[in-house]
């Protein structure tokens, strides 16, 4: 009825007034949203309602049964909570009266074994005391025992015995030393020191015995070494007797050490730590040692602070003339002991030192006379070079690098390198063939056609990396690359100021020469670049600018990511003065073409014959100066610069060229039919095949020519197309007519890639001859 539809109307105006408060239990809603889900618009469905009653009604039911449930659940639980509660406070008592009780017995039992204890204290540092007397004179006999023992073995000869003992001895005397002892470490290591004397006097005095028989040392030519390698019938007597007074000499090595102080070089060298030499290997190195000092110490006439290549040369003669004989013969006998140590390496290693000690005392003597301090750091490297390459002599010994790297010295060789690195440069550049390629006559080998005194500069920092290279710490290096650097912008600096002289002859010999020079030296640094060893500085060299803080967070990460290098600054500033001496060579040539071009320019495009009028199409004589300058330069700069350089030269030309051509003489002029012709016959006739040598389509260089051509060689069906084409395109980019190509589309079919619509839009504008289509 229409009662009842106005009555639905209130409700659901007011249900729609309800809105749902998220904050508190919002009761009106919920039960809005009940009946319009469960009744609805739908009347009919009033009927459901005894049933939704119901169910409504055993809900609620359930629901009381559940609170029922739960408040009577509640108070059982606060109850067992409450007696469990109280258990536990009752269990604590009782625990804390057993406490109570536990803690008086035990002051109690403390109380009455307080006397014990002092007692007991008095007893213990007794008994402590006599372990300690005990110990200690057991420490004493177990000593004179081993020393009984070692002068028994001696009475009866038995020498290896004696000498295993004794390395026993001086076992024990190292594992004594964290003692506070200190009358019996006395004891321990004068007893030690008693026997040792005894012992390596013995063995000594034989081992040199047997050395003499095999006539050792080697001082001799060769063939004197005979009896030492190849010995008569007696030799096996003479070889079992040195491997046995060997072996007996190497148990001696731990109590030697123990009391022998080797001789070091002051802190200032840096030596690295390096184990004693061997006794066996030092009792054969006695003689030499003498020898060395008698000939090059003192007043000898061998010692000559001139001729340090006396005593190296010396040294190196000794090394090679032992080292078969300690190969063969002395390092079976190590390896046959288990002992690691290498023959040859030891006994290099010895005389090395001798080096070592001469050295640290004549550089002070000589340190400034630039003549004699160059001769010896010279011939030095050269002793060092053959020391390891033949020698096979390890880094990580003490070598003369290491004197060399002392502060003072150090400065001195830095100081003297930079002053005869910049003598030679001063020689190479006012030489006469400074400027000539040493292989001018040799095409394979002249490709960059370097000058004389960029090779030889080149040569100068390699052979300078080459005398540094071995030096012990990254540091040093450094400082040498430091030099490098220095006399790369040094030698640039005078390229730069010879090539300003020679600024007015862009296109001379010379200034091409300056330019090769530049490029060579720039390619070189490049390659250097990527070697190990340069490389390695380039790490160290972040390391130390990481530490000083040097450098940005930028270029440390290109130094660690290897996107520079160590000579990334020098190869820039090299780079932009050959980009410079580049461009003032183009800008020669160029000035010279557009000159030779001006009658070119005026050459009458509006009134020039067709094709069809002409037999044969020729070259345009106006343009003859302008391609024979272009000619004749090209040709002249091929010879004179490298291949690389020459390519950058013609391709900057070639852009010159082109804009110009393009600008100053197509559109600024209008051509009929001939005259386009004329263009493009000269153009794809004469001009791109000047530069067909260098690369295989060279009017890839010539794009804003090439396209102009194209445009104005159309033909009238095609040009007219095209303009209609670019017309709407131009016009606010009005919507095209079906099946009509895009302005872009279009102009790509036709090969025009590098004009823009407009320049397109000039061009056809240029065109003299167009029919009359009564637009």
């Amino acid at each position: 009825s229409i009662a009842d539809k106005e009555n639905m109307a209130t409700i659901n105006v007011r249900k729609k007034g309800l809105t749902r408060d998220p904050d508190r239990c919002d009761i009106p809603y919920y039960v809005s949203e009940f009946v319009e889900r469960e009744v609805g618009s739908d009347y009919d469905s009033l009927r459901k309602l005894d049933n939704l009653i119901d169910k409504l009604s055993e809900n609620k039911r359930r629901l009381e049964e559940q609170v029922l449930t739960v408040s009577s659940e509640v108070p059982k639980r606060i109850q067992n909570a409450l007696k469990n509660a109280e258990d536990s406070k009752k269990s604590l008592s009782r625990l804390l009266e057993e406490e109570t009780l536990l803690s008086s017995s035990i002051s109690s039992h403390l109380l009455k074994a307080q006397p014990w204890m002092e007692d007991l204290d008095v007893l213990i540092g007794q008994v402590e005391e006599i372990e300690r007397h005990l110990s200690y004179l057991k420490w004493i006999s177990r000593i004179e025992e081993l020393s009984d023992n070692i002068q028994q073995y001696l009475m009866t000869n038995n020498v290896p015995e004696a000498a295993t003992t004794l390395a026993f001895m001086a076992e024990l005397d190292i594992k004594l030393q964290e003692s506070s002892c200190s009358h019996l470490l006395s004891f321990m290591r004068s007893t030690v020191k008693f026997w040792h004397k005894i012992l390596k006097d013995k063995l000594s005095s034989d081992f040199e015995e047997v050395l003499t028989q095999l006539r050792w040392p080697f001082v001799g030519p060769p063939q004197s070494q005979a009896f030492g390698l190849a010995a008569p019938a007696s030799a096996p007597d003479t070889y079992n007797n040195l491997e046995m007074l060997f072996c007996q000499l190497l148990k001696l090595q731990t109590s030697d050490e123990l009391l022998t102080k080797p001789k070091q070089l002051p802190e200032k060298y840096s030596l690295p730590l390096s184990p004693p030499i061997i006794l066996p290997i030092q009792i054969m190195l006695n003689p030499l040692q003498k020898r060395f000092k008698y000939h090059f110490t003192g007043n000898k006439q061998t010692n000559v602070l001139s001729k340090p290549e006396w005593y190296l040369t010396q040294v190196l003669m000794w090394i090679g003339n032992h080292a078969q004989f300690l190969d063969d013969k002395i390092q079976p006998i190590l390896d046959k002991a288990g002992s690691s140590v290498n023959a040859g390496l030891e006994f290099s290693r010895g005389l090395v030192m001798l080096i070592l000690e001469k050295l640290a005392a004549d550089i002070p003597c000589l340190l400034y006379d630039d003549t004699l301090f160059c001769h010896l750091v010279d011939e030095v490297l050269l002793f060092e070079r053959e020391l390891y390459s033949v020698h096979g002599y390890l880094s990580s010994f003490p070598s003369c690098m290491h004197i060399l790297s002392e502060e003072s010295c150090f400065q001195r060789w830095l100081t003297v390198e930079k002053k005869f690195a910049l003598q030679k440069m001063d020689s190479m550049l006012s030489s006469e063939d400074a400027w000539i390629s040493q292989y001018k006559d040799i095409t394979d080998v002249d490709e960059m056609k370097v000058p004389d005194c960029a090779e030889t500069f080149m040569t100068l920092l390699l052979v300078i990396t080459d005398r540094y290279k071995n030096l012990p710490t990254a540091s040093r290096k450094l400082q040498f690359l430091g030099l490098q650097k220095e006399l790369v912008d040094d030698f640039r600096i005078r390229l730069t100021q010879v090539m300003k002289e020679e600024s007015r002859a862009s296109l001379g010999f010379r200034y091409c020469a300056i330019l090769n020079a530049v490029n060579y030296i720039a390619t070189v640094l490049a390659d250097w670049a990527d070697n190990v060893f340069f490389l390695q500085l380039q790490q160290a060299e972040l390391e130390v600018r990481a530490e000083s803080n040097a450098v940005s967070k930028l270029q440390l990460g290109q130094l660690a990511s290897m996107e520079s290098s160590v000579f990334d600054e020098m190869i820039n500033l090299l780079e932009r003065l050959k980009h410079d001496m580049l461009s003032r060579q183009v800008d020669h040539v160029f000035r010279e073409v557009k000159d030779a071009a001006k009658l070119y320019k005026k050459e009458r495009w509006l009134s020039l014959p067709s094709q069809a009028e002409q037999a044969v199409m020729s070259l345009s004589s106006t343009a003859c100066p302008m391609l024979l300058t272009l000619r004749d330069r090209l040709l002249q700069l091929e010879q004179q610069l490298c291949h690389a350089l020459f390519k950058i030269f013609w391709q900057m030309l070639a852009e010159k060229v082109d804009v110009f051509i393009y600008q100053e003489i197509i559109l600024a002029n209008h051509f009929n039919e001939g005259g386009a012709a004329q263009l493009q016959f000269d153009m794809s006739r004469n001009l791109f095949p000047l530069f067909s040598h260098y690369c295989k389509r060279p009017e890839n260089y010539f794009k804003h020519i090439k396209e102009a051509c194209i445009i104005l060689n159309l033909n009238i069906g095609s040009a007219l197309l095209l303009k209609d084409v670019l017309q709407p395109a131009s016009e606010s980019e009005i919507t095209l007519k079906p099946n009509q190509p895009s302005a872009t589309a279009a102009l790509n079919e036709l090969g025009v890639y590098k004009l823009a619509q407009k320049d397109v839009e000039i061009l056809l504008n240029l065109r003299a001859s167009w029919p009359n289509t009564g637009k």
